[in-house]
């Protein structure tokens, strides 16, 4: 499939998840704990009769992969929780803001080569996301939600640093989220919530955030991984918070303001001049 479209597909699921996750909480239809049990139980079904229906066979790595399963659950528990009191667009910022510092340290560990074009757009995205989040008397930010977005986006960065040496991005996604939902379930068992909340409109955008936008979006985010460098990576997924705030703009009925409209161009702007590169091919772009 074409790498572009993989991409944008891949971009639009992840800024969905926020979405989902942000109507179910603020509604009160689900609490957080399980609606990441929900969303990573499915995700993890939905995988498997993928994986089935692909290869006549299921597999499951014992011995390997537990690190990203454990990446995959603490973003994924740390996420919900920080949405009890952080707006959809302001927690995709954050999160997302915080991958870009781990995967550029990422970039750098590793040596990859980062030319002066994709430096320049990252800066110019990361201002614009700045430019943003820049604070104001009407932004209140919980610092403990904050926080907790800050472990979900450095726990992001690094599912994300591991999914570049996938081979089977199908298999590889199964089995991070079947070791995933091993994870949740045992964190039910060291804390015991006792503030359970269900409703069928809960479960269900669990289900499609776990079924369709995680589990079908982190196939195609694997896919891409291995295409592209990590600072591309990076950089890409700068695009993610701008499509969590329009959508909660068209649909959550978020103001669209001057600072989102300035924001926007700044960050597409800084986005394309890190990825239209002509001395780039796709194998490393």
């Amino acid at each position: 499939m074409n790498l572009v479209f993989l991409t944008s597909a891949s971009l639009l699921f992840l800024g969905l998840n926020s979405i989902f996750c942000k109507v179910a909480l603020v509604n009160n239809y689900i609490d957080a704990y399980s609606f990441t049990f929900f969303r990573l139980f499915f995700a993890a079904i939905t995988l498997i009769a993928l994986y089935l229906y692909k290869t006549k066979k299921l597999s499951f790595s014992y011995k390997t992969s537990w690190l990203s399963g454990f990446m995959l659950f603490l973003y994924a528990i740390a996420f919900s929780f920080s949405y009890l009191n952080i707006e959809a667009g302001s927690g995709t910022l954050l999160l997302f803001g915080v991958v870009q510092i781990v995967m550029l340290l990422s970039a750098l560990f590793f040596k990859e080569k980062i030319t002066i074009q994709k430096i320049s757009g990252l800066i110019i995205a990361f201002i614009g996301l700045v430019y943003l989040l820049y604070p104001s008397e009407s932004m209140q930010v919980s610092y403990f939600h904050a926080s907790l977005m800050v472990v979900s986006g450095i726990a992001w960065a690094i599912y994300s640093v591991i999914g570049k040496s996938s081979k089977d991005a199908l298999f590889n996604t199964m089995d991070n989220f079947i070791k995933a939902s091993i994870f949740v379930i045992v964190f039910y068992f060291l804390f015991f919530f006792d503030d359970i909340i269900l409703s069928v409109n809960g479960v269900l955008l669990a289900f499609i955030s776990g079924s369709l936008t995680s589990a079908i979006g982190y196939v195609l985010w694997y896919k891409v991984l291995p295409q592209i460098q990590i600072i591309t990576a990076s950089i890409l997924q700068l695009f993610v918070p701008i499509i969590s705030i329009v959508i909660s703009v068209i649909f959550l009925d978020e103001l669209l303001s001057l600072n989102l409209i300035v924001a926007t161009l700044l960050v597409s702007t800084g986005v394309l001049l890190s990825i239209l590169s002509k001395k780039d091919s796709n194998q490393n772009i």
